[in-house]
């Protein structure tokens, strides 16, 4: 009979239900139902991740071109309001030059000397002439105490305007005229006792005395004077100078 029954087996017939060769083949089959299962179940998150990534990928890529695409903007926008806003004063300042402005003196002749030694000058507060070395401190500056006249025309001498007065300016003019002074890189204010205009407006060469701070002509001489063509040395530098 055991020869018997290897030799059914080896014919390929099915063995009998509950024989150990039975057992080991169902063994086998979920076995490889399992693996088959597991299989697939791998796949499935493979192509899972695979697409989670591709969309976050995707979604990097199109995040920093936005990014780089905003801040591009950003910058040339800005770059065009600054260049918008340079030609806009370009204009003014042109329309401003060809502008008489009543009541400005205009003085001839200014030594532009360095010296380090006091400078009599025949204008009060001066226009020009040789001058310290070292120029007010004038991106707006304003100042509650009197600055240096040689200092102070050095300041002139690169473009700037200087706004001074007397006791006899109103506090509300002061105000006013600080607050033009500290919004205009290029001028600076101090008092000046011994002036005998109000409120004087001067810049290399050229002064005008007026009244009242409200006068239209302040606005008109800032325009026309602050780096104007009268200014020996534009673009020079108006910072870290003495205060």
């Amino acid at each position: 009979m055991g020869s018997a029954s290897k030799q059914s087996n080896s014919t390929g017939k099915q063995p009998r239900p509950g024989s150990k060769a039975a057992n080991q083949a169902d063994r086998r089959a979920r076995i490889a139902e399992l693996r088959a299962v597991e299989e697939r179940r791998e796949r499935r998150n493979k192509l899972l991740t695979i697409g989670i990534s591709s969309v976050l990928v995707l979604g990097m890529i199109g995040g920093g071109t936005w990014l780089t695409l905003d801040a591009k903007h950003k910058s040339d926008a800005k770059k065009a309001a600054a260049a918008a806003q340079v030609e806009a004063q370009k204009k003014a300042q042109e329309a401003a030059e060809k502008v008489d402005i009543s009541g400005v003196k205009t003085f001839d002749n200014l030594g532009r000397n360095h010296v380090t030694t006091a400078v009599t000058y025949p204008q009060v507060p001066p226009v020009g002439g040789d001058h310290n070395p070292v120029w007010a401190t004038c991106m707006g500056n304003v100042y509650d105490a009197p600055v240096k006249n040689e200092n102070a025309v050095h300041s002139l001498e690169h473009g700037a305007v200087w706004v001074t007065y007397n006791g006899k300016a109103s506090a509300d003019d002061v105000k006013a005229l600080s607050e033009k002074v500290k919004a205009t890189p290029y001028s600076l204010m101090s008092p000046y006792p011994d002036e005998p205009g109000t409120i004087t407006l001067s810049a290399w060469g050229t002064q005008l005395v007026v009244d009242s701070a409200s006068d239209p002509r302040v606005e008109q001489f800032f325009t026309k004077y602050v780096q104007g063509k009268q200014t020996p040395e534009p673009g020079a530098s108006c910072s870290s100078g003495t205060m």
